[in-house]
């Protein structure tokens, strides 16, 4: 929309032109659905489901009575700040609808409680092919691996599997990792920073992919300012989900978190990027589900030694406090994801 007011009055008042700044609109952007989360969430909570505990989880009795579903909040502030900083005319805004929609089924799922896990994974793969559908249409997935000179197109009947998959994981994945105050919201807010930053200053960058023979996105910048936004939303979030927190995201919140994560990946072209940049939330949530699968569907034991999500086992076996965890999984979380980047980028 601010896009829209610079093309149509920029001409008559030049400061107008800033709102064409990709650069202006992602700062500017951050900071008013920060601020405006972070007004606004102490005055809602109060109307949000609260907590009720959660079955095996370790401490999940210090969260019982807390404000639950933080997400539809800040989620909802976000569509709103996409629709007005993101140009009219980018394809990031097709998919909107659908973060919405992953938030209506976390906070369903918050205030009920009666999903089970076959119609989440269900609901989740429906959301997930929507978004390929609408990011790859049915053309080729042109994608870029590292060690791989030249480009890969993929045919939609590959590209639109794999990309679907890759959402999926992400959503279940973020989702598993909600658990300790502050974590999934600053693991999931440091990955898309860093997928945000990459879309903006590389591959939609043409000057920048063209040096780094890496395929230009001329959406790039786009999906960039709906990560900002979204980072945005997340800080403010989290000012008041510091240990001990006051509110609680559920899964209204960690649902289209790992949604847009999925998604921005996606939008990288480079498929790699959703171990690069969000390799602990995978070690931490993806692994419990392969052991579940694995012990479930194949009778097979593994990990048998090892309680998921593995913050529960860091808590339970090592003692580990809810802040050790935290500040150690965001170390481990920011040294992976900065010297796989790099690598990946070099490495072509």
């Amino acid at each position: 929309m601010l896009s829209w007011i610079a093309d149509s009055l920029g001409g008559l008042w030049g400061p107008l032109r800033l709102l064409n700044s990709f650069f202006f609109l992602a700062g500017v952007g951050y900071g008013a659905v920060a601020l405006a989360v972070w007004l606004l969430l102490p005055r809602l909570w109060g109307r949000l489901t609260t907590d009720r505990g959660r079955a095996f989880a370790v401490n999940a009795d210090q969260s019982v009575g807390k404000p639950l579903g933080a997400g539809l909040v800040f989620v909802s502030l976000f569509s709103l700040a996409a629709v007005i900083f993101i140009p009219l005319q980018a394809s990031a805004l097709h998919v909107v609808p659908l973060i919405l929609a992953a938030m209506a089924v976390g906070y369903l799922d918050d205030r009920r409680g009666g999903f089970t896990e076959y119609q989440l994974a269900v609901m989740d793969a429906v959301i997930a092919l929507a978004a390929s559908v609408v990011m790859l249409g049915f053309g080729d997935w042109v994608i870029w691996l590292p060690g791989w000179k030249g480009d890969l197109a993929l045919s939609p009947w590959l590209a639109i599997p794999l990309a679907s998959g890759l959402i999926w994981l992400s959503i279940n994945a973020t989702n598993c990792t909600d658990g300790v105050d502050g974590l999934s919201g600053s693991l999931s807010g440091t990955a898309i920073l860093i997928l945000g930053g990459l879309l903006y200053a590389v591959i939609g960058n043409e000057t920048v992919a063209s040096h780094l023979n890496i395929p230009f996105n001329p959406q790039g910048a786009n999906w960039a300012i709906m990560a900002f936004l979204m980072v945005g939303a997340v800080s403010g979030y989290l000012w008041y989900n510091a240990p001990p927190s006051l509110v609680l995201m559920g899964d209204a919140g960690s649902r289209p978190l790992g949604f847009l994560i999925g998604m921005l990946v996606v939008a990288t072209g480079n498929p790699l990027f959703l171990l690069l940049v969000a390799s602990v939330i995978l070690l931490n949530g993806a692994t419990g589900l392969v052991k579940v699968a694995v012990t479930r569907f194949f009778k097979i034991p593994i990990l048998t030694g090892v309680r998921f999500p593995l913050h529960d086992h860091c808590r339970k076996a090592l003692g580990w406090s809810n802040a050790q965890v935290l500040v150690r999984f965001m170390l481990v979380h920011l040294g992976l994801s900065a010297l796989l980047v790099v690598l990946v980028l070099k490495v072509r």
